[in-house]
């Protein structure tokens, strides 16, 4: 287990759990959002109610953010700026119609919500159509 990561986790007030490690370390290596199925089936022996409950305090802590993507709930991994308050993601998730992933356009940012009377906690920004590996791998 990565130390770094064990750090990573206590900085966001979540404690550093066998599990949690196991779960935060997959998803640091993950390039597109997971549905808690796609995360069970990494773990062959562990309880799909531990990952959920897993899921659910990394998304409570900003350690995580979910997508909804039709009748599906996805996750990423969140930048470090988010936190139990809030998260900062507003940038672009796109969902890809051939390989079916959905990925964070980091590149593709919204600006900053004006301040007004009240705080936004969230801002979903989803977008459907085909991602640069399946558009260059259509050229072939």
């Amino acid at each position: 287990m990565n130390q770094e990561n064990e750090k990573k986790l206590i900085h966001k007030n979540t404690r550093p759990t066998s599990m949690r490690l196991l779960v935060y370390d997959f998803m640091s290596n993950q390039k597109a959002a997971l549905s808690l199925n796609d995360i069970e089936q990494h773990f062959h022996y562990a309880d799909r109610i531990t990952i959920y409950r897993t899921l659910k305090t990394f998304e409570e802590k900003g350690i995580i953010h979910s997508i909804q993507e039709n009748t599906t709930t996805k996750y990423m991994l969140c930048a470090d700026k988010c936190n139990e308050t809030t998260h900062q993601d507003l940038h672009l998730h796109l969902y890809c119609k051939l390989c079916r992933q959905t990925t964070c356009q980091e590149n593709f940012s919204l600006p900053q919500p004006i301040a007004t009377n009240f705080r936004i906690d969230e801002v979903r920004f989803f977008a459907k159509g085909i991602c640069s590996d399946c558009l260059d791998e259509s050229l072939l």
